[in-house]
């Protein structure tokens, strides 16, 4: 995936005062909603991943906690949009929250997918993991569109930004997916780590770019 280059928003936005107040609560609800989902599915997935020893649905289960942050980065976003000064330090604030958050967990599903392969630890068939692997193929990619959507609207690097790291637990869940499917099918215990190391260039880059100041906003974030 390009990562487009997109300045910081301007701080005083297009929408109209009573627009942007209804995008605003918009983006909230879907904000306490992602929180919400994320918490259960960080719970179920290191849970499931403790029990079946995978690399790969513990480092989901974590990535599930760091969303759970961006979340709340995202909120803290949101309800400093009541005027221009705010608005700005909010978006320079977010973007670094959320480029760290990427990159911290960056960092942990590489060294525990590498200590995985250099231990040999195999994990065991886990149905749980599967289940919940296609649950979020389905809850996730929803809610990062429409909060992509208010993000735009809102003219938001930060929450564009923000909004892909939803994305990612989209892609996650996939690799995720086919790692536990391939363990549980053909034995092969390797995948499962190989699936988490599969994830580590794509989470890097966005929290670099995320840090940078920017994200993929093709069709504009600033109107």
């Amino acid at each position: 995936m390009s990562v487009g280059t997109t300045p910081l928003v301007s701080a005083s936005g297009d929408a109209p005062a009573p627009d942007r107040a209804r995008l605003v609560r918009r983006g909230l609800a879907l904000s306490y909603a992602t929180a919400l989902y994320n918490s259960l599915e960080g719970l179920i997935a290191i849970g499931a991943g403790l029990v079946a020893g995978s690399v790969a649905l513990v480092g989901f289960g974590v990535d599930s906690a760091i969303e759970l942050s961006a979340s709340g980065a995202a909120i803290w976003r949101l309800r400093t949009d009541h005027d221009a000064e705010s608005r700005e330090m909010g978006e320079r604030r977010t973007l670094r929250v959320v480029g760290v958050l990427f990159l911290a967990l960056a960092l942990y599903v590489a060294v525990n997918a590498v200590v995985t392969l250099v231990t040999r630890a195999a994990p065991r068939e886990s149905l749980v993991g599967i289940v919940l692997a296609v649950l979020s193929l389905v809850v996730m990619p929803l809610l990062a569109r429409a909060k992509r959507r208010v993000a735009v609207a809102l003219g938001s690097v930060a929450l564009v930004a923000e909004s892909r790291q939803t994305l990612i637990c989209t892609y996650l869940s996939g690799i995720l997916l086919g790692g536990l499917l391939l363990n549980a099918v053909a034995g092969w215990w390797w995948a499962d780590p190989v699936a988490a190391l599969v994830m580590v260039p794509l989470i890097a880059h966005e929290g670099r770019e995320a840090l940078r100041g920017r994200d993929a906003c093709g069709d504009g974030c600033s109107h």
